[in-house]
């Protein structure tokens, strides 16, 4: 594949337009690619757009410490070229269900960009909680999103008694909606467990990184 173009919504956040052929590639929302960040390593990373028509397709992605994944996409510029492949993976998306919660973080962006328009061109009812760095809590309204509540990143979504105080859980509005967790892996394990506590709704999860764990 080959850069179009790079943009930096925030430090931490580099959106990066590619080109090449993706005639036969199935995109299903929650569905990842893999990218080539060395020699050695791989990892995952969600289209958010494509026009196959013109092989073209969009991911957003999150540059933060000294990974080696983040320090590659970091230096990629225009016309450079590397292995992406087809998305597979995990649905995180039912499309029978007309309410659907949305939390994530940073590396979460994209697939809430994707499911954002597709809510939306569908009259669905939606909501997304997005757990943030403060430099980026103003990201969501640089892409765009819509129906959201950022909260700042202190890890207090690994604390059961504070997630299940959420506005979300105060009322029935969402007691049978589509749940898709994305990210943080500890923050989704406390987030699901609440949510089964409570017996709410049909859950959809995957953790894109574990703290101390790489290429999760």
């Amino acid at each position: 594949m080959r850069v179009l173009e790079t943009s930096y919504i925030s430090p931490q956040i580099k959106k990066i337009r590619f080109q090449g052929n993706i005639s036969k590639w199935n995109f299903q929302m929650g569905y990842a690619s893999v990218v080539r960040v060395s020699e050695t390593e791989f990892r995952n990373y969600t289209v958010f757009y494509h026009d196959k028509e013109n092989g073209i397709f969009d991911i957003i992605f999150h540059i933060h410490g000294n990974g080696v994944g983040s320090k590659y996409i970091d230096t990629l510029q225009t016309n450079d070229e590397l292995f992406i492949s087809q998305p597979r993976g995990k649905v995180l998306y039912d499309p029978s269900i007309k309410q659907q919660f949305f939390f994530g973080d940073e590396t979460s962006l994209g697939i809430a960009v994707a499911l954002c328009s597709l809510l939306k061109s569908n009259n669905y009812k939606f909501q997304f909680y997005f757990e943030l760095d403060e430099e980026n809590k103003n990201v969501p309204e640089l892409l765009e999103l819509e129906n959201y509540t950022v909260f700042t990143k202190n890890g207090s979504f690994i604390n059961e008694k504070w997630v299940s105080n959420l506005p979300l859980f105060q009322t029935d509005e969402w007691s049978t909606a589509n749940f898709a967790l994305v990210g943080n892996a500890k923050s989704i394990q406390t987030f699901r467990k609440v949510l089964k506590y409570k017996n709410q709704g049909n859950i959809y999860s995957q953790g894109y990184w574990l703290e101390g764990k790489k290429g999760l």
